[in-house]
């Protein structure tokens, strides 16, 4: 079966492809049956097959209602299923499986007409990544507040990383060039060298062995982050300086 594309897409466009397949299999296919699209049926296993032009929130309530009938429920979707390209499909695939659904994928291309089976309804076990979970612990402890807005798209976040480095900028700006050791005794943390070393935001540059100061572009950092600058000062006016 081939897609005429001059009209558009239909889920029934999908339903031919799909019960050819499942009766090669030797299922008893039928459409249409108390709501659900496909139900197929072989040897005492029933299966429910949602059809769907696109993926959608709608397409996924629909399913997990069926689940209620069987646990051996598909969702159907246009294809080509091509996992390399981009992360559509992971993304899908990964959801499916959490909700211990199946996919299947239909190639309408012309000549194509080809099922796909991606995977199949099963129990889904959490595998927690631990290594993922330390770092947004650390990332969090690491903040001394609150500075970002959530959702935010298209601006500088302000993480740890980054108030480090303001940090080391608020310093620099203050007593002039450092040594990693000497900013480390005003606070700036284990990971001053790092910081100075890697210098992701080209904020720094390093005047003689050792010993570090702000770049012309670390200098425009005193105006972007003022706020956080100004915190800085505050807690430098308690401490020693360290060229003492």
């Amino acid at each position: 079966m081939s897609v005429n594309r001059s009209r558009p897409l239909r889920e029934t466009d999908l339903y031919e492809p799909i019960r050819d397949y499942l009766v090669s299999q030797g299922y008893t296919v039928r459409a249409e049956v108390a709501d659900c699209d496909v139900v197929a049926y072989k040897e005492g296993e029933l299966l429910i097959i949602e059809l769907k032009r696109r993926y959608s929130a709608d397409l996924l309530i629909q399913a997990i209602d069926r689940q209620r009938i069987t646990d051996s429920v598909y969702v159907a979707l246009p294809g080509p299923f091509d996992p390399c390209r981009g992360s559509r499909w992971h993304g899908i695939r990964k959801l499916l499986r959490r909700l211990e659904l199946g996919l299947i994928v239909v190639d309408l291309r012309p000549g194509r007409s080809q099922i796909k089976v991606v995977s199949h309804p099963s129990p889904y076990r959490k595998k927690r990544l631990k290594h993922k979970r330390l770092a947004v612990l650390e990332e969090m402890i690491g903040r001394s507040g609150n500075r970002n807005q959530g959702g935010s798209t298209r601006r500088k976040l302000v993480t740890a990383y980054r108030e480090s480095a303001i940090h080391i900028v608020c310093c620099l700006e203050r007593y002039g060039p450092l040594t990693p050791r000497q900013l480390r005794s005003l606070g700036t943390g284990p990971k001053t060298t790092s910081i100075l070393y890697r210098d992701v935001y080209g904020w720094f540059e390093r005047v003689a062995r050792g010993l570090y100061a702000l770049s012309p572009l670390g200098r425009t950092a005193l105006n972007d982050y003022s706020e956080l600058i100004d915190e800085y000062a505050a807690f430098l006016d308690e401490l020693p300086s360290p060229k003492d």
